[in-house]
């Protein structure tokens, strides 16, 4: 044994250990000073964050914070992974996604990174007679292929196994996934088409196609939805289970029917959240397989997607961030294949570059950051394993709520589960009003002079079932009033700055109404007089000890100005000429809106 020599340099081992109730007193003096009173676990408490789905994240985690035994990954619950070596060989599956009939797009992406192709097909996307010509020149012996179909899924299957028998393709060496879900297509679209023919395919997969997999258990239309993340888990176990008795029903046994799911969830750029839904998504479905009598088949495929709803349409660029975040989230959570949206798929199909980015994303992720040569990397914290167990219990609950009703299909003809996620995405829509969950680019520094890249449409998506929501939408709404302001008149409408006293009092106010009204398309004027700015509208900026002495009089100015409504930046106080007022947790959406409304901007 080596024995280092004393270099002097003294490690914790010297301090003494500090017991959770002294950190407790300590965090209640600093809070003291910000004038809460509160002491022991009510100061802890005070600093944890709720969460959806009933979950709060507290400040600090330690052992006391048990979680059941996560067990080893590649073994059940399956909560480290459904391979024992992870996505150490390789790193995970590059998934790009396309929805045009672009085979130079698909080769491509497959020449530089993507190894699997998301295929959009059927009415919605790539014609099913041209599916053997956007694979022209792909080696679909290396490069697994998803598709879907929609409502199409008889015809879309059929098609491929077409191509791979007529490209030679031995049935052995034939992968990916046929993507019928008959459940989500309905949730989607609100039409339903008849079971059999997917439990023919899955039938035929299970015998003839060991690398193929006949369904998709998609969680996207409940996560678009609106859906919390114990939502969209507790969907998809309801969706799986719908379809695990109806191909036990065909004749399949348990361990085939849980052998033909693919499971496919989003990630947010909520890290530490997907990384907690995916290895809880893993216990719950190992769970069911065991009840079921197939525990060998509980190991999850999860097919990740970065979430279609945080993507905004303002400062796109933003959204490579985004969709970084999200994807180290899955890398991280243990996705089987990772597919990253185009920065500027909201606009319409994405172009060349996007697509490269996308794709290099999960390089990047791979090959240069090295995350996946960690098995289950964020096994063993405190904070991780805590929130999966909370977050599997929560999803298992919303899972036994659909099975009371009957199970997924029942529950989503009944009106209870759009019910549920409507209600979810409403208190979830009401923290983005208030800027309680900020949107970069768009609630939060909008830059009103931006040029939008252009891009040529996108295949209309499905509609007529569930609705497809998105955090900017309400913003979006009132940039689109502003812009066709612009558009009309030449223009923005305005809102004048009025700046009591030294920058030193007013720079702090004034920078967070600038913020607020460009949030809205409004253009704040902080140069000049009211009188020549043009505005009718005016926003008072300043400290609260300089209102005192001049709000009122101030007000009382600018209105025999000509000033229409008058605004200050602060809480509201005891001034009779001040109409409105904006400050940090005020509903912007509705302050924006109304001021739009007064100015006639439709």
């Amino acid at each position: 044994m080596t024995v280092l020599p004393n270099d002097g340099l003294e490690l914790a081992a010297a301090f003494p250990d500090m017991t959770h109730e002294q950190w407790q007193s300590l965090v209640a003096g600093v809070l003291r000073k910000s004038g809460k009173d509160v002491k022991g676990a009510a100061a802890e408490e005070a600093l944890s964050t709720a969460l959806e789905d009933g979950l709060r994240t507290r400040p600090l985690y330690t052992a006391r914070d048990a979680a059941p035994d996560a067990g080893f990954p590649g073994f059940a619950p399956f909560v480290r992974g459904g391979r024992a070596d992870g996505n150490t060989v390789g790193g995970w599956d590059v998934r790009q996604r396309h929805a045009a009939a672009d085979g130079a797009a698909v080769l491509a992406d497959l020449e530089n990174g993507v190894t699997s192709l998301w295929l959009v097909v059927g009415e919605d996307g790539i014609p099913v007679p041209s599916l053997g010509q956007v694979l022209d020149g792909v080696h679909l012996d290396l490069a697994p292929v998803a598709l879907d179909a929609g409502g199409e899924v008889e015809a879309a299957g059929a098609e491929l196994l077409r191509v791979f028998a007529e490209r030679g393709i031995a049935k052995e060496a034939a992968r990916g996934s046929l993507g019928a879900d008959p459940l989500g297509h309905e949730a989607r679209t609100g039409r339903t088409f008849d079971f059999a023919p997917v439990a023919a395919l899955a039938r035929r997969c299970a015998e003839e196609y060991p690398g193929l997999r006949a369904l998709t258990v998609d969680a996207l239309p409940y996560h678009e939805a609106g859906g919390s993340a114990a939502q969209e888990l507790g969907c998809s176990l309801a969706t799986a289970v719908a379809y695990l008795r109806q191909l036990t029903e065909a004749g399949l046994d348990a361990e085939q029917a849980c052998g033909q799911l693919e499971f496919r969830y989003a990630a947010t750029a909520d890290q530490f959240l997907t990384i907690a839904k995916l290895r809880a998504a893993r216990r719950l479905w190992a769970r069911v397989a065991e009840v079921c009598g197939a525990p060998a088949a509980g190991a999850q495929l999860q097919h990740v997607v970065t979430s279609p709803v945080m993507m905004s349409r303002r400062d796109p660029w933003v959204n490579m961030l985004r969709t970084t975040v999200a994807t180290l989230a899955a890398g991280t959570g243990g996705a089987d294949s990772v597919t990253v949206l185009p920065f500027d798929d909201s606009l319409g199909l994405p172009d060349a570059f996007a697509r490269r980015i996308a794709r290099n994303t999960s390089t990047i992720l791979i090959e240069e950051s090295h995350l996946s040569r960690v098995i289950d990397p964020a096994g063993g914290s405190w904070y991780v394993e805590r929130l999966t167990d909370e977050l599997a219990r929560a999803g298992w609950e919303f899972f036994q709520h659909i099975e009371q009703q009957g199970g997924q299909a029942a529950a989503g003809r009944s009106g209870s589960l759009p019910a549920d996620l409507a209600a979810t995405w409403a208190a979830r829509s009401a923290k983005l009003a208030k800027r309680r969950e900020p949107i970069t680019g768009v609630s939060e520094f909008p830059n009103l002079t931006e040029r939008l890249p252009e891009r040529a449409p996108a295949p209309v998506v499905p509609s007529g079932g569930l609705p497809r929501v998105r955090r900017d939408e309400a913003y979006e709404e009132l940039r689109a009033r502003s812009d066709a302001h612009l558009a009309a008149t030449g223009a923005r409408p305005r809102v004048f700055l009025a700046t009591l006293g030294p920058a030193a009092a007013h720079t702090a106010r004034a920078t967070f109404a600038s913020n607020l009204f460009q949030a809205g398309g409004l253009e704040p004027i902080t140069e000049g007089t009211f009188e020549d700015s043009g505005a009718t509208e005016v926003c008072l900026c300043s400290s609260d000890a300089l209102y005192e002495e001049q709000a009122e009089a101030e007000a009382q100015r600018l209105r025999s100005a000509g000033a229409t409504h008058v605004t200050l930046a602060g809480r509201p106080g005891p001034y009779p000429s001040v109409d409105s007022y904006v400050f940090a947790g005020c509903d912007a959406v509705a302050v924006l809106s109304a001021v739009l409304d007064r100015m006639g901007v439709s």
